[in-house]
């Protein structure tokens, strides 16, 4: 072989690997351009839509709102129980719930077994507040093993509704906001919507990938139209729907108090997290999902009822008071 063909095939081989060193340094670029991976459902604020404005008030409409304080959950109350849709069972290991208010949820519960328990909130409503909790995903492990986030902030509000006063919520009446299964369903019942704490003026049904310093903010805006008789149903959201478009209610249900649950989570910018999710969903955020069974006493719904209905703003985060 003559001098000049080593030298060319050397030549050619330094340009392989010269091309391959590219090509992988390229792709590392690349990747910390787009920064870690948050996985299929994250989303930049930026891409997401802004909120929907409140349908205007009419005259007699219920304007006013109430706040109290049940705490984050700072006690670890969590199982996998779900008194409404399987009481006296303990669900899947994998599909844990944080709760706030009644301390009496365990994984034998009923709704009826909540009586008389105590609660988180320092107003003494004994009413029990549960959802999926938030995780986040570390790689090489299981993706439902990652550490569970308790919420550095946990408001709770009751609104009124555009188009009329409203009713107080019975005794024991049930409240689900979202679908468990909404990723195999078809995602029509998908309700829960998370956002950013530096851009509360636009949100999602995905993880939001939130800024350096901003939390992540998750909200359930529950159903407030109840049907004026049943206290559940057999899918568990006949009872209580939500309003129209223009706010008002539908033919045959009542405006009761709206609930509003918000919660922020310190999430480290670039950390991959979820909610825990039944299998087969894929961890999927419109999966997400919460209920409520009402344990008010008459006393402080009525107070709800009477803030609602005379455009007053009421705060009861301070208020100390036994359940009863």
């Amino acid at each position: 072989m003559s001098m000049g063909s080593r030298g060319r095939r050397g030549f050619v081989s330094f340009a392989v690997v010269l091309e391959v060193v590219l090509v992988i340094a390229v792709g590392v670029a690349a990747m910390a351009l787009r920064g870690p991976d948050l996985g299929p459902y994250a989303i930049d604020m930026a891409d997401a839509g802004p909120v929907a404005a409140e349908p205007p008030a009419t005259a007699g409409a219920s304007t006013g709102t109430y706040v109290w304080n049940c705490g984050r959950n700072e006690g670890g109350h969590r199982n996998t129980a779900n008194i409404v849709v399987t009481p006296l069972r303990p669900g899947p290991a994998h599909h844990l719930h944080d709760y706030v208010g009644n301390l009496g949820v365990r994984d034998d519960s009923t709704v009826d077994s909540l009586a008389g328990r105590p609660t988180t909130c320092t107003n003494g409503d004994a009413s029990s507040y549960y959802w999926p909790v938030l995780r986040y995903v570390l790689a090489g492990h299981d993706q439902h093993g990652g550490p569970v986030q308790v919420p550095v902030s946990l408001t709770m509000t009751f609104l009124g509704n555009p188009r009329g006063p409203v009713l107080a919520m019975p005794r024991l009446l049930r409240v689900q906001v979202g679908d468990a299964y909404g990723h195999t369903n078809g995602g029509q019942h998908a309700r829960a919507w998370w956002t950013c704490s530096d851009t509360l003026d636009r949100q999602t049904m995905r993880y939001p990938a939130c800024e350096d310093g901003a939390q992540v903010v998750r909200i359930f805006d529950f159903p407030s139209c109840w049907d004026g008789r049943q206290l559940d149903s057999p899918g568990h959201r006949q009872q209580v729907v939500f309003p129209t478009a223009g706010g008002g209610c539908p033919v045959g249900t009542f405006a009761v108090p709206r609930l509003r649950i918000t919660m922020n989570y310190a999430v480290p910018s670039g950390t991959r997290y979820q909610i825990d999710a039944f299998d087969g969903q894929d961890n999927d955020p419109g999966t997400d999902h919460g209920f409520m069974v009402n344990l008010m006493p008459d006393t402080l719904m009525k107070r709800v009822v009477t803030c609602l209905n005379q455009g007053k703003t009421c705060d009861d985060t301070a208020t100390r008071r036994a359940a009863s």
